[in-house]
């Protein structure tokens, strides 16, 4: 009888173990995204989907970033980007448009237009701010650091405040211990930080995958 019920039950999961399927997620972004300076197995998207899949997902992560990319740029390319089998997606775009000190409305209409592609094809997304410096003036950071959280909640995205999350940017002497020489780029050890500051936010997004 005992083994008759266990065989029962094995023929029940089996359903489901047929059916489960492997998550797509898309890392739509710039050189943080793609992995600048470092070898492909050390990057941030290589690095993410191995800790996605310790903590029990299958998931694919599609490595979506572009050195240099601006908003603009991933404007263009949002529509072709999002192909069919795409399940979810993270933007994490912005931070050149700093260093160019494009004005924060610009920035603004380009991730809204991304933002519109993804709510269009059904697509949830994982929207990853950034904090403007103070250097372009107290109305610039203002209105820069409003668009993440505020498209967010527009279009009912998730937000995760700051790419660099996981590091230690309070204190600048720890942070340089994280990022390559130029100061901007993250380290082996800091992609390692920032994968384990987003990761809580990648797994809410893969819960909303329908």
């Amino acid at each position: 009888m005992g083994k008759a019920l266990c065989l029962l039950l094995a023929l029940v999961a089996l359903p489901r173990i047929a059916t489960a399927e492997e998550i797509t997620i898309l890392a739509f972004g710039d050189s943080l995204t793609q992995g600048y300076g470092l070898p492909e197995d050390e990057g941030f998207v290589p690095r993410l989907e191995d800790w996605l899949e310790e903590a029990g997902r299958d998931v694919r992560v599609v490595n979506g970033g572009v050195s240099g990319d601006t908003t603009a740029g991933g404007a263009a390319r949002i529509a072709w980007s999002l192909t069919p089998e795409v399940d979810a997606m993270i933007v994490a775009l912005g931070g050149n448009d700093l260093l160019r000190g494009i004005a924060p409305e610009v920035s603004r209409a380009n991730l809204d237009r991304i933002l519109h592609e993804a709510q269009a094809r059904e697509v949830p997304v994982l929207l990853v701010g950034l904090a403007a410096p103070g250097n372009y003036g107290p109305d610039y950071k203002v209105a820069f650091d409003a668009i993440y959280p505020e498209l967010a909640e527009q279009y009912g995205a998730l937000h995760a405040p700051s790419f660099f999350a996981g590091l230690p940017e309070e204190d600048p002497a720890k942070l340089r211990g994280y990022l390559q020489p130029d100061g901007i780029h993250p380290n082996a050890d800091g992609v390692e930080r920032i994968v384990e500051g987003l990761g809580p936010h990648v797994l809410d997004l893969i819960d909303r995958v329908k």
